[in-house]
């Protein structure tokens, strides 16, 4: 979502990198850089404005340490006010009633319902709360459809009222439920509208009066762009929202209402979404929301991803063989399933510094299609035993998986070369680093770290010659793209000679 914004950035620091000092003739140019980044991520004109001019005062007339550069010197301004910008820190869910009854309103299509299940699971997982969901979107018949389909697949209770017509009475209807079924939260899935207007306001604050949620969340489409400070705006005014839930930070928009819409309320974001999955809803920290925007990675977000798929005793034993070099098919099948419920290896690789730009041609989750179907057509004696794959047993794994002898050899000689490698990074006490990241799970660490290691590699060959990590992730990034892209073209062709 913040590619666009993090190479703008990036080149805006390019501006200052061999000069001795921070001055206002070479500020000016690069806080321009920087400014008009922001006005094309959307981020509103009046919070772009003042986030420049107060880093342009806390940059001015800065003597540059001597272990970095002015460019340097600057990020670092720069994401300071940036996590300023967004909230300081994370600010958690109020849930203290009995029930807890948490309302989520919004404009229609923002994702309220989708919201609203990817909410109750996060209590029911993190919280060990069991959460009813109240449809109180009584203008949509679908709504109450698609809320009892997904509570349904949550295995969580789902109060409906098809006939009634006032909104405060469902919504006192469910609280009441809620006390008698022993649900500690209740969720209040709200109508919306394609724009504000004060019918919709007004029936939204009766439910307020009539039930007193401990927090009321807006629910807002990341795209909404310029828009995002009105719609904050008119919700808060009306409502006195406690905070703010972005979705659809997993598409195209350029991010710029995440920056936008907490300035100017003064509520703080509290939760993004990723996807369309239930498990798809992460807690929103400004920290590492400016450390990926600026291309340093998210660590943190992806240890906690890591740790709902590791258990300790499983992880340790992979580790061992990870060190023994018998790590083996059935292991790397179990990692596989493991990262596509984590979001995906592309993903996940984004969380890690340098990588938050990497081209999805360059790494394409259906590439594991064929090697699933090559392992699943071995025997178990193959899968733990790979050096035992002779030529008529190619031709028979190649037959089940619908594949060719040719494709079998090389995933097997591909699966062994990364054997060799996670064994050697292992015993060499990276392994270890990013085990104990990964609550021990070394599989995915390696696979991880491996591909943090190979972008890196390209960048260093520019740190040989002066030239910044940032700048250095950015070519090496950009050297990425082109390759997948000249790989494409030249499949292409391939493929239009056989026709």
């Amino acid at each position: 979502m913040f590619e666009s914004l993090t190479d703008k950035l990036h080149y805006a620091f390019r501006k200052l990198t061999g000069t001795a000092q921070i001055s206002e003739s070479n500020m000016s140019e690069a806080m321009g850089e920087v400014r008009n980044a922001l006005l094309s991520a959307d981020v509103n004109y009046e919070v772009a404005n003042q986030f420049i001019e107060e880093v342009r005062k806390e940059c001015l007339g800065q003597d540059v340490l001597k272990s970095v550069t002015p460019g340097q010197q600057a990020i670092k301004i720069v994401y300071d006010k940036l996590v300023e910008l967004m909230g300081e820190s994370n600010v958690p869910l109020n849930i203290s009633g009995s029930p807890a009854i948490i309302m989520l309103c919004g404009l229609h299509g923002s994702g309220k319902t989708t919201t609203t299940a990817k909410l109750a699971n996060f209590l029911q997982k993190k919280y060990k709360k069991r959460t009813l969901l109240a449809a109180c979107d009584l203008t949509r018949p679908a709504a109450i459809d698609q809320l009892e389909v997904l509570g349904q697949a949550l295995a969580l209770p789902v109060y409906t009222d098809r006939v009634s017509k006032d909104v405060v009475a469902v919504a006192q209807a469910a609280v009441a439920q809620a006390k008698a079924k022993g649900c500690p939260v209740v969720l209040l899935d709200t109508a919306g509208r394609l724009q504000i207007d004060e019918p919709l306001v007004q029936e939204l604050v009766r439910v307020k009066d009539a039930v007193h949620p401990q927090e009321i969340l807006l629910v807002a489409d990341a795209a909404l762009g310029q828009e995002a400070v009105s719609v904050a705006r008119h919700f808060n005014d009306a409502l006195d929202v406690t905070g703010i839930i972005l979705t659809k930070l997993d598409g195209d928009a350029r991010g710029g209402a995440a920056l936008s819409m907490r300035q100017t309320i003064g509520k703080p974001v509290k939760f993004v979404t990723t996807g369309e999955q239930t498990i798809d809803l992460e807690t929103f920290h400004p920290d590492r929301m400016a450390s990926r925007i600026l291309g340093m990675g998210d660590i943190l977000t992806l240890v906690e991803r890591a740790q709902t798929e590791f258990k300790e005793e499983e992880a340790r034993k992979l580790e061992e063989k990870v060190r023994n070099a018998t790590f083996d098919f059935e292991d790397f099948l179990t990692q596989v399933s493991r990262i596509k419920k984590m979001g995906g290896l592309l993903s996940l690789l984004k969380f890690l510094p340098g990588m938050g730009n990497i081209p999805s041609e360059a790494l394409d989750d259906k590439s594991f299609r064929q090697t699933e179907a090559i392992i699943r057509s071995m025997t178990p004696e193959e899968c733990r035993l790979p050096d035992t794959i002779n030529a008529s047993r190619r031709a028979r794994i190649a037959k089940g998986s619908g594949s060719t002898p040719q494709a079998v050899t090389e995933q097997i000689k591909v699966f062994m070369n990364m054997r060799e490698v996670m064994s050697k990074v292992s015993r060499g006490g990276a392994s270890s680093m990013m085990g104990t990241l990964f609550g021990g799970g070394a599989g995915l660490a390696n696979l991880a770290g491996m591909m943090q290691s190979h972008t890196n590699g390209a960048a260093g060959s520019f740190a040989n010659k002066g030239i910044s990590h940032q700048e250095a992730s950015l070519r090496a990034n950009e050297k990425a793209r082109k390759e997948a892209k000249r790989k494409a073209e030249k499949a292409a062709r391939k493929k239009n000679r056989r026709h």
